[in-house]
């Protein structure tokens, strides 16, 4: 009943000693192993980490950081039945493990069980915005995802191909739900805390602007193309809220541009332009409970259905195939 804790890190020195403790204390009776899963920190990351007994890896060129190539480092170089995926910035709940280990051993149809996410950093609009957010993929019971983590199966990842998809810049938790679940796999979710996430301290729009640079926003579009041909890929249409959302974004700037290219007064078509704008920066003011949440809100989506486009077209490596790393750090010895 071992389980290999994986924690992908990309410059998380501020927390990454508090995250590997907790770990290390939540291992069931001390079996199993953490591995540190670094996407190429320029910190000091690696080295704080190394100070403890656990596996550092790292990857190497040509690899490129991403949100999927994190968890898929770590299963390469893990040993235990169970795989629990932690991000650098979160503390584990020291009575979750247990109790997940648990439910997997009554429920055997059950390929990954999680709890709740508590988001300790709030001031930032967009950790705002999850808690705010009751999509599907937050209540308890089965869900579609994991967000934020939790405890699979190795036998339930095998069955799927593999753990994360390498090329995903965002939503690799959904892609590995949906290849599971049409694995025949189900996802549970504890009422119960798994993990405390200690998110960005960036200015929201600054985080924003980063999250297009190192295209986390891409993630949408690349998780499409990567499921094209797929036999769940007309499941994933219906079950992904983001392409609806994106749709209607698309229909906006359409019915925009249409007026002020085929209104004759020029003024008259920006006026109606602009007024639809204040309109529904207004109505997600109301329904967010704030100007500031409303019109940040979309300003996400413009910068969302921008960035779709640009991940659908990405060129892919096979998800499965090894990744370029290196091992910085192994402890003298590991439970068995």
């Amino acid at each position: 009943m071992g389980v290999s804790i994986i924690i992908k890190t990309l410059n998380e020195e501020k927390r990454i000693a508090a995250t590997i403790e907790s770990a290390l204390a939540a291992l069931p009776r001390g079996l199993g192993e953490v591995i540190i899963a670094d996407s190429g920190s320029s910190d000091r990351t690696a080295a704080i980490a190394s100070g403890y007994p656990v596996t550092v890896v790292q990857i190497a060129p040509p690899a490129q950081p991403s949100c999927g190539i994190g968890p898929q480092l770590g299963f390469q170089y893990s040993r235990f039945d169970h795989i629990c995926l932690l991000d650098g910035d979160m503390i584990l709940d020291p009575e979750f493990l247990p109790e997940a280990l648990r439910f997997l051993a009554d429920n055997p149809q059950v390929g990954g069980v999680t709890g709740h996410v508590e988001e300790m950093l709030t001031a930032n609009l967009e950790y705002a915005r999850r808690v705010q957010r009751k999509g599907p993929e937050n209540r308890t019971g089965d869900i579609d995802r994991m967000n934020g983590g939790g405890l699979y199966r190795r036998s339930a990842i095998e069955k799927a191909g593999y753990l994360s998809d390498r090329n995903l810049h965002g939503h690799e938790e959904f892609d590995l739900g949906i290849r599971l679940r049409s694995a025949g796999w189900r996802l549970h979710r504890l009422d119960r805390r798994y993990v405390q996430h200690f998110g960005h301290t960036l200015n929201s729009y600054r985080l924003l602007v980063r999250r297009w640079k190192n295209r986390y926003l891409q993630g949408v579009g690349e998780l499409l193309r990567a499921s094209l041909g797929k036999p769940y890929f007309t499941q994933l249409l219906r079950e992904l809220p983001e392409l609806k959302l994106w749709s209607a974004v698309y229909a906006w700037w359409a019915l925009s541009a249409a007026l002020l290219l085929f209104l004759p007064d020029t003024g008259l078509a920006l006026g109606l332009v602009l007024a639809l704008l204040a309109g529904i920066i207004a109505l997600m003011s109301w329904r967010k409970g704030g100007l500031a949440m409303g019109f940040y809100t979309v300003v996400t989506w413009f910068f969302h259905a921008c960035a779709l486009p640009l991940g659908f077209l990405r060129r892919r490596r096979p998800p499965a195939a090894p990744i370029e790393s290196r091992i910085l750090h192994k402890p003298a010895r590991t439970a068995a």
